[in-house]
């Protein structure tokens, strides 16, 4: 079952290539969406047949090079099912979203295929090298994504994205080798790395595994310091990927951190859980204060995603401190760190989208263009001030379940850490609230590019309502109801910090 929910897109992205581009425009659209659609379908069958407190589920295992260790093993559980469940809807919601996309059709449409069976078979994969292979060609389908799709400064952007993401990939590959030399047998399979603990009672060598496996997520997380590669791929990466990017890509590195370094490097984890919490509040306070002083909605938008993505730093890095007492706080933290995932994977996919209806009016993201636009918009204002709302964590949105749970697990470890990264919170609320009352309110003000003032300010259309409206309902739904996904990540969290306590 998970072989075909991993392969089925590549295989269609393969028969779409062999059509002739002469092929209606609308045929590959049509075959990228129905794709989607099955995948999305396969994925609630997994999810219906899986079992909460059975552990890693849906495995299969095959030899693939045995001389070497390596084989292709896959499974999901409570960590990694929820992932490929947000990433099969937001792949459905692009491929809805580029109904009206014009150029080079077929290639784009199949670029998505292909990246869609990389972040499937990353969040499915139970073998280092495997996970590293799905690790490196995402980058390479998003870098061709942004190169051919994206706006004037695509080509720069898309370089820095590769290289940045791909110098992180080798540090990561480097640790994954040490891990395998440590351990005996030598194997890259991750259940029995995380098995047979093989760096317990070697600190320097554990130290200096961690230290390259967490710079390769970090990059691809990204933390501060290296985020730098984020906002110009994001600002220049169309609507479409940067949705994938942030609701996808970028969970990549967090769920690493979750499936590898915590449970493998159990002693490593809890000797540095300190540098990660700190890693964690910086990333929240910068990327929040450096959001609030954009005039890019885009940018804007990106820099909230290194705020996002760094309490899940700060969460699991509390879920190692050492303390008595705190097993259940711990528990919370890593429970609300892949909720986050979720949240985050759905709001900001969806604010990414909207910032591409913005420009495909305009032609530009700077908000200082823009005035009194919900007069002329106002499903598309609504839309824009729900998701802003539930991504700076409003109650009755997924976005508040996740925050209040990582801040109430971290809180014990880590109370002074945890007291500056509230603060993230309230930078979040000025930077949206301050973009909404510039675009939105106000006189009317429209950039050169966009209709006259004589003509209206086209609202949502519905290819654009059908992929945002579904994001944004999944956000309140699991704000109102998380039970369902909570009962699946719960388990999964204790096997973890289970883990971690060898």
């Amino acid at each position: 079952m998970l072989t075909a929910l991993v392969l089925l897109p590549t295989a269609m992205a393969a028969l779409l290539l062999c059509l002739p581009r002469s092929v209606p425009r609308t045929l590959f659209l049509t075959a990228w969406a129905a794709t989607t659609a099955a995948e999305l379908v396969l994925t609630v069958i997994v999810w219906a047949g899986y079992r909460a407190d059975g552990g890693m589920q849906y495995e299969t295992r095959a030899r693939w090079i045995p001389s070497a260790g390596i084989s292709y093993h896959v499974g999901v559980d409570g960590l990694s099912l929820p992932l490929v469940a947000v990433t099969c809807v937001l792949f459905l919601a692009c491929a809805v979203y580029a109904w009206r996309e014009t150029r080079k059709v077929r290639e784009f449409a199949a670029l998505f295929l292909f990246l869609q069976t990389t972040c499937l078979g990353l969040f499915v994969a139970l073998d280092l090298i495997l996970f590293f292979v799905f690790f490196d060609l995402s980058i390479v389908a998003m870098y061709f994504i942004i190169a051919g799709w994206g706006h004037k400064g695509a080509a720069r952007a898309a370089l820095k994205f590769f290289l940045y993401t791909f110098i992180g990939s080798l540090a990561l590959l480097l640790g994954f080798i040490g891990l395998y030399l440590a351990a005996d047998p030598h194997t890259f399979d991750i259940v029995e790395l995380t098995r047979a603990n093989p760096l317990a009672g070697r600190s320097t060598y554990g130290a200096l595994v961690l230290l390259a496996i967490a710079v390769g997520l970090a990059v691809k997380t990204p933390t501060v310091p290296f985020h730098t590669w984020l906002p110009p791929a994001h600002t220049d990466a169309p609507a479409a990927g940067s949705a994938i990017l942030a609701g996808v890509l970028l969970k990549m590195g967090t769920y690493g951190f979750l499936r590898i370094a915590m449970p493998v490097l159990p002693g490593a984890w809890r000797e540095y859980a300190l540098v990660f919490v700190v890693v964690g509040v910086v990333s929240v306070l910068y990327g929040a204060l450096v959001a609030l002083a954009q005039t890019d909605f885009k940018r804007m938008v990106a820099y909230t995603s290194v705020n996002h993505m760094g309490y899940i730093i700060l969460a699991i890095g509390a879920a190692g401190a050492v303390g008595a007492g705190q097993e259940e706080a711990r528990r919370l933290a890593v429970t609300g760190s892949v909720f986050q995932m979720v949240s985050h994977g759905l709001l900001t996919g969806a604010l990414f989208l909207l910032s591409g209806v913005l420009h495909e009016r305009g032609r530009t993201y700077e908000m200082s263009a823009y005035s009194g636009v919900a007069g002329r918009a106002p499903v598309f204002a609504a839309l824009t001030g729900v998701a802003a709302f539930a991504s700076l964590g409003l109650p009755g949105f997924s976005g508040f379940i996740a925050e209040f749970q990582i801040l109430t697990g971290s809180l014990g470890p880590e109370p002074v850490a945890t007291g500056l990264a509230v603060l993230g919170i309230l930078l979040t609320a000025g930077l949206f609230l301050r973009a909404l009352q510039q675009v939105f309110l106000g006189p009317l003000r429209l950039p050169a590019a966009a209709p006259g003032a004589d003509r209206p300010f086209p609202d949502i259309r519905l290819h654009e309502g059908l992929a945002i409206v579904p994001l944004l309902a999944l956000g309140v739904v699991l704000g109102l109801a998380p039970r369902f996904v909570l009962d699946v990540i719960e388990p999964a969290s204790r096997a973890v910090l289970e883990l971690l306590a060898r």
